[in-house]
């Protein structure tokens, strides 16, 4: 539940927007969406907090530029779960509470579709050092294995395999838990399952030496 901005502590006094603010529901990408808002309309940051269901320091912060930096802008307008009238709307009251238009998430349903794995953007251009790294220091280390922690593709895997990469001088290994591509638990999990196999010794099959009939050798007189 999200706590309810100091700015609105006004709405105390009224029970029917207290209730809206804690059942509403909350648009797709939230923080996308607060993004969007502060550097495209002149909401307060009370009234963005609110329908992005964020505290009002998060999107102060991303008026200031601490928090959500590599996060591009997402329109609700375009998106369907705002309309401009409903922004001017706000824009014009400081103490009015956007409305979001419920169809477009009401309507979104579970995809059952395996989704990749999502690396945010400021993360991205560091993914070849972390795929340096994993076949560095563990060279038995799968495709589908580097793909789970650090979400990129065959293509790129390979490219860095065969050094044909475009950037490759440029490229060093640096842990992939220390860049933030995954997590300590997801390495260790994934390297759980390469260590058996790198240990295990091709046991090649051992020559029988036949044996040799010792010859005595005839006694001088």
């Amino acid at each position: 539940m999200v706590a309810l901005p100091k700015k609105l502590a006004d709405f105390t006094s009224d029970s029917s927007k207290i209730s809206h603010f804690m059942t509403q529901e909350l648009p797709l990408m939230r923080k996308a969406t607060a993004v969007w808002l502060v550097e495209n309309t002149s909401l307060t940051f009370a009234q963005i907090a609110i329908f992005c269901g964020l505290h009002e320091l998060e999107v102060q912060g991303i008026a200031d530029g601490d928090v959500a930096s590599g996060i591009i802008g997402q329109n609700p307008i375009l998106s369907g779960q705002l309309s401009r009238e409903e922004i001017v709307r706000c824009e014009e009251n400081s103490d009015a509470v956007l409305s979001l238009k419920r169809s477009v998430t009401s309507d979104v349903k579970p995809v059952s579709k395996k989704v990749g794995k999502y690396t945010p953007i400021a993360r991205r251009q560091d993914k070849p050092d972390g795929i340096v790294y994993l076949l560095k220091y563990y060279p038995d280390i799968s495709n589908g294995q580097i793909k789970k922690l650090v979400g990129t593709t065959d293509k790129m895997i390979e490219s860095i395999r065969t050094r044909t990469h475009w950037n490759l001088k440029n490229i060093k290994p640096r842990d992939v838990v220390l860049l933030g591509l995954c997590s300590q638990s997801q390495f260790n999990e994934v390297i759980a399952q390469i260590k058996p196999a790198a240990e295990k010794e091709i046991e090649k099959p051992k020559k029988k030496i036949k044996a040799v009939k010792k010859i005595d050798k005839p006694k001088k007189d």
